[in-house]
């Protein structure tokens, strides 16, 4: 029988996994994983996602879209005004620094990987295997390794859920860096499931990349996600709370 570990953990990315043509103004593919202790979940950030959501919108089936907030479309078209855009965005940001979660984020550089490998790894792939490594050595820290933990994803279409699905199972049944077993549960969720997690994990994807990609620039939704990134016994956070690649 399971033994199920306090924590779960949400996924969600930024950027495609595309390599055939990146976007110049974006060449990353990003993976961010959210380890979340369960009790804090249901305690502290859920309500703290449904108050905000009854407080701006009057109900709680609005999902949170970083590109559609970022854009001001569909149910966020109202943040053309600009005081109440800064009134949202005020109380997002504080959402979010006042949560309580981890962050294992994955940054796969595309122009460098085609540039480097005659036949790269899809980067999707790749990511998934760094982030799940870094999953289970953050989880074997809580003394949480040898349970079950389950990691959501949403849904993308049939044959892309199935080759996710596929890796997921190949890198936790060994095919890892360690060549251990990995005690993680794939769950997928369907994107009409109004999950307060996998929304977590989309406001903190882009963030990282853009962060990746220009880490000069001021960049406020980082400074909110970067005290959450996963770090060494030392304070290290590359390749620990963020892992690029090449």
């Amino acid at each position: 029988m399971d033994v199920f570990s306090d924590y779960i953990v949400y996924v969600d990315e930024s950027g495609d996994h595309n390599l055939d043509a990146p976007d110049p103004t974006y060449p990353v593919f990003v993976l961010a994983f959210c380890i979340i202790r369960k009790a804090e979940y249901i305690e502290q950030v859920v309500p703290a996602i449904q108050e905000m959501k009854f407080r701006h919108f009057g109900h709680d089936m609005v999902v949170f879209h970083e590109h559609e907030i970022r854009k001001a479309r569909g149910d966020f078209a109202f943040l053309t005004d600009k005081g109440r855009r800064e009134t949202f965005m005020a109380d997002l940001s504080s959402l979010v620094e006042h949560s309580s979660f981890t962050v294992i984020s994955v940054c796969i550089r595309k122009d460098q990987l085609k540039a480097r490998y005659a036949k790269p790894t899809n980067p999707y792939h790749l990511a998934l295997e760094f982030g799940l490594e870094r999953v289970h050595r953050c989880l074997a820290a809580r003394d949480e390794g040898e349970k079950t933990t389950h990691v959501v994803f949403e849904a993308r279409g049939q044959k892309e859920d199935d080759e996710l699905e596929l890796e997921f199972r190949r890198v936790c049944d060994g095919a890892n860096y360690h060549k251990r077993r990995l005690n993680l549960r794939f769950v997928l969720a369907s994107k009409k499931v109004n999950s307060c997690g996998l929304q977590l994990a989309d406001l903190v994807a882009r963030p990282i990349g853009l962060n990746v990609i220009r880490p000069g620039q001021v960049n406020r939704a980082y400074d909110l996600v970067e005290p959450k990134l996963d770090r060494s016994a030392r304070g290290v956070i590359e390749g620990w709370g963020l892992k690029c690649f090449p």
